[in-house]
């Protein structure tokens, strides 16, 4: 865990507000995930927020944009997939965004800018969350080029912390 950082709760309308937001962002409703009355803290970290909901690090925020991280099975479950070979996940892993060649497959649909997991094409295992440069039509096509930007991936500083608080 960092050295520095800070934790508190975050007041129920705030947090309602910041779920809102992360629900707009992934296309989930994240209060219906959640139903019963959600307790919300926050970790300030140097390289960003962790939120925490109901003790779990499920979210993190940089600069403005709410994400979901590794481990929020819920939204995991939901959301549009890409499958990478088994070459890519060691570039993945070092935070390298997804390229066109490395990308085997794709489980849903998805736009431009929409949040898109990146998984291992043998054990269907979340490596890095992304946003999508295209929509998933144009990405199916695409020889060459980045498809999905990585934000956040398995083993960064996001990783490493919400391992450390329950992830």
């Amino acid at each position: 865990m960092p050295k520095e950082y800070k934790r508190h709760f975050i007041k129920t309308k705030r947090a309602k507000t910041i779920l809102k937001k992360a629900s707009e962002k992934l296309n989930v409703n994240l209060e219906q995930i959640f139903k019963s009355k959600i307790n919300m803290e926050l970790i300030e970290t140097d390289f960003g927020e962790i939120f925490l909901i109901n003790g779990k690090p499920l979210m993190f925020k940089r600069k403005e944009e709410v994400f979901p991280t590794l481990i929020f099975k819920e939204v995991f479950d939901l959301a549009p997939k890409a499958i990478v070979d088994m070459g890519a996940i060691p570039h993945v892993c070092n935070g390298a965004d997804v390229m066109a060649p490395g990308i085997v497959g794709y489980k849903g649909n998805f736009s431009k800018g929409d949040i898109v997991f990146i998984v291992d094409e043998k054990y269907n295992k979340p490596l890095a969350v992304g946003e999508a440069t295209q929509n998933v039509e144009d990405a199916k096509t695409a020889k060459h080029g980045v498809i999905i930007k990585n934000i956040h991936f398995v083993g960064d500083k996001i990783w490493n912390l919400i391992k450390n608080v329950g992830g």
